[in-house]
């Protein structure tokens, strides 16, 4: 892994990406989403993760975040992975309706093979692609690069009505996760 991909300081503000093994289209069920969301939820309250900017797409996740606490970022990012990865498969083990659960499950045992430290199912690819943000063109230009990301896609005409970003936050709306911060 290059070093441009590493996070080299705890104190430091990180552009994150990460991505379902396969890129496999899991967060199309809201109940995936909200594992998701609660967990972020969780690292923001007990984990002193300060977020700036999210969002979750069809098959991976952008965070613009820090620590505020004595939490290093690539600490909190692999807690973050480890319980989604867990109960995100769980869910999807658990859930009678999920149509694609032996693909899936196939899928994440195949990509669980082909790793080390994975003992069964591996649900999130390895890389978080970390990116340190040091100034404010930098903050602006990631921000916007996630807000946007489902406008790409061709989900929404504006970011701001994709429900599961932090775009409306950025337009005095309240998101999906509480305390994000936007000012810098």
């Amino acid at each position: 892994m290059s070093r441009n991909y590493k996070f080299h300081n705890p104190d430091g503000l990180y552009f994150v990406s990460f991505a379902v093994v396969y890129w496999l289209d899991v967060f199309v069920r809201e109940q995936y989403i909200e594992i998701l969301l609660e967990s972020l939820k969780f690292c923001q309250k007990e984990k002193g993760m300060e977020i700036f900017a999210w969002c979750i797409m069809t098959n991976h996740v952008h965070i613009v975040f820090r620590t505020i606490t004595d939490d290093k970022p690539e600490q909190v990012i692999g807690d973050l992975k480890r319980f989604t990865s867990k109960k995100i498969v769980n869910a999807i083990i658990n859930n009678p309706n999920e149509s694609k659960k032996e693909f899936f499950l196939n899928k994440f045992i195949e990509a669980g093979k082909k790793s080390s430290n994975v003992n069964k199912y591996q649900f999130w690819q390895h890389n978080n692609h970390p990116i340190e943000i040091s100034d404010n063109k930098t903050m602006d230009i990631k921000i916007n690069y996630v807000h946007n990301n489902p406008v790409k896609a061709g989900y929404v005409n504006i970011p701001e009505d994709y429900p599961y970003s932090s775009a409306k936050d950025y337009c005095g709306e309240k998101g999906l996760l509480p305390d994000i911060v936007v000012e810098h």
